[in-house]
């Protein structure tokens, strides 16, 4: 009855015009306009039908042009280009860690629902640094350089902090490479090199047939466990966004996306292509091995029936215009800081301060889907722009394809193997045709300037095993230890201990500075705290060194525990006057205590939801920090849903004793 009792009380402004806020942001996310959104996109799917939009591949006439005009961005650097014994570390280096078992799906947030990403990774980078994805926070093994704040730390065994290394040489090497490039640079091939010529040339046709014959049959999306029965054709649409990012399974959950990281384009440049640049394709393709042609399924279709593609094609050409959509704010949410930086663009020489690696095997997936719009084959990453990066930063990506943990290279068995390629397009243009290049293992690509944010890219899976390690320059403006752990003691520096006593006091009860502390202590338990304990032990078990930081990130948490009950013993104080002052401490108090609330009910939620429940024991997620009711360490309970009833009622109390004064 009491709980039915708060619900009638009258709401004061604040906490209308906060309920308005978030009433206001759940409709952004999934009201009547972001339904309209997909309704038109399903629509437009629709009206493409069977038709693809042309693409071209190296041994298509105007490749080279294309490239040049409309790809300028995307260097290729091939495996015989780099040194043969730093091939050899990386290579190594990316086998030990699989062997070791720290490549691992990621349990990833996708519209309110947890998935798995369809491939296995791990990320590596400067120490302290954080990547931040899916509404997931990976924590990054230092690269076990000969760093100082690395050296003489026993936090792993020495064959993991040998292959740690190796990938530090790799990104030192792409570091110093990408800023020596010079305007014009497509790429960098090996003097000598024999180029395959087409001698199955003849089978791009047919690809292109099987390619639509395929997306006939697979016009239904695989209906999932949690019953999302979404058309194929609407989901492929909503791969556009951050979401299909890094390669998320939609195997274990069929799920669909908005469109969030595309830039605005606006008219895209309309390129003409002859065949009669065949030779410059030609004379591009020399001298880089398996450009030429592509093995069995590993074709591109070329400009095949492009003429009869043209006339439905450009009758999408309106339609689409209206989806040249950049959503600022949506763009710039989920980066775990509670003021969000103004984004940063990239200036200086290049320093990648993060590698993602990735694992993935085609013969372990069921199903991979076909690449929807182009007929470029079965996509292992659909279509997506790198999330979270400095504005214009480059990113180099290191392919390596193997058979199997031994690391025999695919390239060395039969002719009928495919390779892996990846596929780019200018985002949301229809009249640009992709571009599609295949890798063969060892090859490194960059994305310079603004290829990123301006165009997307997909990986097409090969018929063996893969290796990536993507190099980045991460956005860690809200994600780095170093910035926690001076957020902590912005928050810390209102508590006064007695050095006799030991008791704590707050210094100001000043309703902003309260409202901050507040705020970094949600940032504290939900971007840090539940989000390293919500991927298990996976850190601690191959390297210690995230342990000790987060041991003490855990306890001045503590202590902003122990000042939010002082605060809340200030609002219930019995004596002194009830001013405006005291009522929006009250309100401010309501805010952080009903966010924490919920989201502690989420996290708890995931944790014990019926994927998390499908891990081993050493990489379930756990509910971290809980306590039970009795605990005498803690100041607060868990469960504050008591506490938020006191403090609605007291706003209620001093709002009917206005009305009666």
């Amino acid at each position: 009855m009491a709980f039915i009792r708060v619900l009638q009380r009258p709401t004061s402004p604040l906490m209308k015009a906060r309920q308005c806020k978030h009433n206001s942001g759940n409709m952004k996310r999934s009201g009547d306009s972001e339904g309209e959104k997909r309704r038109k996109r399903r629509r437009l799917l629709q009206e493409l039908g069977d038709q693809k939009i042309p693409f071209l591949g190296p041994s298509n006439g105007g490749f080279q042009q294309l490239w040049d005009s409309s790809y300028s961005g995307l260097v290729l650097r091939r495996s015989c280009s780099l040194p043969t014994e730093l091939h050899g570390r990386v290579q190594a280096a990316l086998l030990t860690l699989r062997r070791k078992g720290c490549l691992l799906k990621d349990l990833v947030r996708v519209r309110d629902r947890d998935v798995f990403t369809a491939v296995s990774r791990a990320l590596l980078g400067e120490p302290g640094h954080t990547y931040r994805y899916l509404d997931t926070r990976l924590f990054a093994i230092p690269w076990h350089s000969e760093d100082t704040e690395v050296k003489g730390k026993n936090c792993c065994e020495p064959d993991f902090r040998a292959a740690c290394k190796a990938l530090w040489e790799l990104n030192t090497f792409f570091c110093s490479d990408v800023s020596q490039l010079k305007e014009g640079d497509r790429i960098t091939q090996c003097a000598k090199a024999e180029a395959k010529l087409g001698e199955e040339g003849d089978t791009e046709s047919k690809h292109s047939e099987d390619s639509k014959n395929s997306e006939g049959g697979d016009s239904e999306s695989k209906q999932s466990e949690e019953g999302d029965t979404e058309s194929k054709h609407s989901e492929e649409w909503d791969i556009e966004s951050k979401h299909s990012d890094e390669g998320c399974s939609k195997q274990e959950g069929e799920w669909e996306t908005e469109f969030k990281h595309s830039s605005e384009e606006g008219e895209s440049s309309q390129v003409k292509y002859s065949e009669g640049s065949a030779a410059a394709a030609s004379e591009h393709s020399e001298g880089c091995p398996g450009w030429a042609t592509e093995a069995t399924s590993g074709k591109e279709t070329g400009p095949v029936g492009r003429e009869a593609q043209q006339k439905p094609v450009a009758q999408l050409k309106h339609s689409l215009s209206d989806y040249h959509i950049q959503d600022k704010e949506e763009h710039t949410s989920g980066q775990g800081c509670s003021q969000p930086s103004p984004p940063q663009v990239y200036t200086g020489p290049v320093k990648f301060n993060v590698t993602l690696l990735n694992y993935m095997d085609p013969a372990q997936m069921s199903h991979l889907k076909e690449e929807p719009y182009y007929g470029m084959g079965k996509m292992a990453v659909g279509w997506h722009h790198d999330e979270n990066l400095i504005t214009h930063s480059p990113v180099a990506v290191y392919s390596y394809s193997c058979n199997d943990d031994k690391g025999e290279s695919s390239e060395g068995g039969s002719g009928e193997k495919a390779y892996w390629r990846i596929g780019l397009k200018v985002a949301w243009d229809i009249h640009t045709p992709g571009l599609m290049l295949p890798l063969e293992s060892g090859d490194c690509y960059y994305m310079r300037d603004d290829l990123n944010s301006t165009h997307q890219h997909c990986v097409l899976a090969g018929d063996s095993a893969r290796f990536s390690s993507t190099h980045r320059v991460a956005e860690c403006s809200s994600g780095t230890l170093t910035y926690i752990q001076s957020r902590c003691q912005e928050a810390l520096s209102n508590l006064h201990t007695d050095p006799e006593t030991g008791s704590h006091s707050l210094l100001t009860l000043q309703p902003t500075t309260l409202q901050h502390c507040e705020e970094i202590h949600n940032e504290v338990e939900f971007e840090w705290l539940r989000q390293y304990w919500f991927q298990g032990q996976r850190y601690a078990r191959f390297c210690s060194w995230w342990t000790r930081p987060m041991e003490q990130l855990e306890k001045d948490w503590k202590l902003m525990e122990n000042m939010t009950m002082l605060f809340l013993a200030t609002v219930e104080e019995e004596e002194g006057q009830v001013g405006e002052g005291r009522r929006e401490m009250a309100e401010t108090l309501l805010s952080a205590l009903t966010d924490r609330h919920q989201q502690r009910q989420t996290w708890r939620d995931r944790c014990h939801s019926s994927l998390a429940q499908t891990l081993p024991p050493e990489e379930a997620p756990v509910d971290r920090p809980f306590w039970g009711v009795d605990d005498p360490s803690m100041p607060l309970p868990f469960d504050l849903a008591d506490i938020i009833n006191r403090v609605e009622s007291l706003l209620w109390r001093w709002a009917r004793d206005v009305e009666v004064m």
